[in-house]
Parts: structure tokens; sequence; C-alpha cells
């Protein structure tokens, strides 16, 4: 039996997330496409990813992901899971930042 996994792309608010889940099927919700089984990282040691850690506390306990077909970009059967994302949806860009960024001087 083959493990697969997918990269599920899709609109949320303002925020364009990027999740990876083993399941994904039309919902018995008419309009909703069905993502089941998310997958996160598991870290061992001190290098963690935030943008990794606000997903599962996001959606950690959630059992299926009920999404508007709508608000779906795009469905990718993958091999390996890559890095999850959080992007801001007009410009693109990660929302939440590797590192913490050293302050401006005044």
């Amino acid at each position: 039996m083959k493990n697969t996994l997918y990269k599920v792309t899709f609109h949320n608010h303002t925020k364009v997330y990027e999740v990876y889940a083993r399941k994904v099927a039309a919902s018995g919700l008419w309009g909703f496409t069905e993502v089941a089984e998310l997958v996160f990282d598991v870290h061992e040691g001190l290098v963690v990813d935030p943008t990794e850690e606000r997903l599962r506390d996001e959606f950690g306990n959630t059992k299926v992901l009920h999404l508007p077909m709508q608000s779906i970009i795009r469905v990718e059967e993958v091999e390996r899971k890559g890095q999850s994302a959080i992007r801001d949806a007009a410009t693109g860009e990660k929302v939440v930042t590797p590192f913490p960024m050293p302050a401006k001087p005044r």
C-alpha cells in the first residue's frame, strides 16, 4: 500500500497556507474539500521552525479540515514533505520569519 502525501495550498483570510496531508477527498459537505491526517515535522533538539509550530498550534488537534473549494489554490501529490508555509496573499512573502530579526536602530 502506497503512503500517499499531498501538499495542499489554500487561502485563509489574507494568507496562503501550505500544509501536508495524507488524505484529500471530496467532502460530504457540498462545495467543500476534505483534508485529513495533517503531517507536521517532529523536531528533536534546538532547531524549531516557527511556521511549523504555528501550524501545529492552529491545526494540531484537527481531525479533518473541510475547506471551501474556491479557497483551494492547488493540491499536489508529492514524494516527501517539504517546508510548510504561511504567506501573505498579496505579496507572497512568508508571514512567519525563520529567525528573530534585530530591531532597526533609531
